[in-house]
């Protein structure tokens, strides 16, 4: 279905997206497995099925969202939405440590566990590249004080900068990544724009562009390029972010849900919409539900299999 061709053309991205899903889940019912324990088997991959993280995104209301993501322990927040330098990062990126810094206190403030110690993953729009004339070295610099205000959390800068073309994309963040290995910075890249189907993202594996990649689920067509695609990064080393976006539906999140924990993404967005509870729930339950079915039907199994054996 994915490679299907009408009248020259194959199906436009969001259809393939929809109707790979129904086939999915209807794979899944007829076979009375999970989606995720059907990605398992067709796929072979060999890893338990579980919890993965999930990435919670807080629209434009990023303070009063933020006490719900730590409130419910989400494993990575806030994203943030910071689109302006305005009045979100500031001429020489103030703006944007002053939040880094709120974060940090705030979560320290509300957890109510020291044990607690969420990712800081935060979405600049290419906002650092206009600032600093994309300057790695400066970049670089600003993001090792983001680090600072940061600490003790483990931060991620998605889309420092926005390039022209996607070569020079690559180009630039393989550059700042190495830049801040060789300076000890340890933020994490996380590349998003230019990298947006299968092809792209084995491009940005390979060049070794990013500590991680957003796979957007809704435009890479069929939901086995979102396998094909969280594979290759593990395969690579490049971590595995199962993304999409807040304009999709709750179905589309749960399928997303068992892929990821099907083929082990280090972290899957919460989805549908920025209000923070939504989507959060709609994937933690999925998660949950299908975590507790697989382990209940490996308890049968296995019990099974030790009565079978002593007939």
């Amino acid at each position: 279905m994915d490679n299907l061709v009408i009248n020259g053309k194959r199906l436009h991205t969001a259809i393939r997206y929809g109707i790979t899903q129904g086939i999915l889940d209807a794979v899944s019912k007829a076979k009375k497995l999970t989606m995720a324990e059907v990605i398992r088997d067709e796929y072979s991959i060999g890893i338990e099925i579980k919890k993965v993280p999930i990435f919670t995104q807080s629209g434009e209301d990023r303070y009063i969202n933020v006490d719900k993501m730590i409130i419910k322990e989400a494993d990575v927040l806030p994203h943030g939405l910071i689109n302006s330098i305005k009045d979100k990062v500031g001429q020489n990126g103030e703006l944007l440590k002053k939040y880094v810094r709120w974060l940090r206190n705030r979560i320290i403030l509300l957890r109510s566990k020291e044990t607690y110690n969420p990712v800081l993953h935060i979405d600049v729009y290419g906002t650092l590249g206009i600032i600093f004339n994309n300057d790695v070295e400066k970049i670089a610099g600003y993001l090792s004080d983001l680090e600072n205000e940061a600490f003790p959390f483990q931060l991620r800068i998605e889309g420092p900068v926005d390039m022209e073309d996607k070569m020079e994309q690559i180009r630039i963040l393989r550059k700042l990544r190495r830049l801040m290995k060789n300076q000890g910075v340890g933020v994490e890249i996380v590349a998003d724009e230019w990298c947006n189907t299968l092809d792209d993202i084995k491009l940005f594996a390979d060049k070794g562009a990013a500590d991680m990649i957003q796979i957007k689920t809704p435009d890479l067509g069929g939901v086995n390029n979102i396998v094909e695609a969280i594979l290759y990064c593990k395969k690579k080393n490049v971590g595995a972010y199962c993304g999409g976006s807040c304009n999709e539906t709750e179905k589309s999140a749960c399928v997303c849900a068992n892929i990821a924990m099907a083929c082990g993404a280090d972290q899957c967005l919460a989805k549908p919409g920025m209000g923070v509870d939504e989507g959060f729930m709609i994937v933690l339950n999925e998660m949950n539900r299908v975590a507790a079915l697989v382990k209940a039907r490996n308890r049968i199994n296995t019990r099974l299999g030790i009565l079978k054996g002593n007939e």
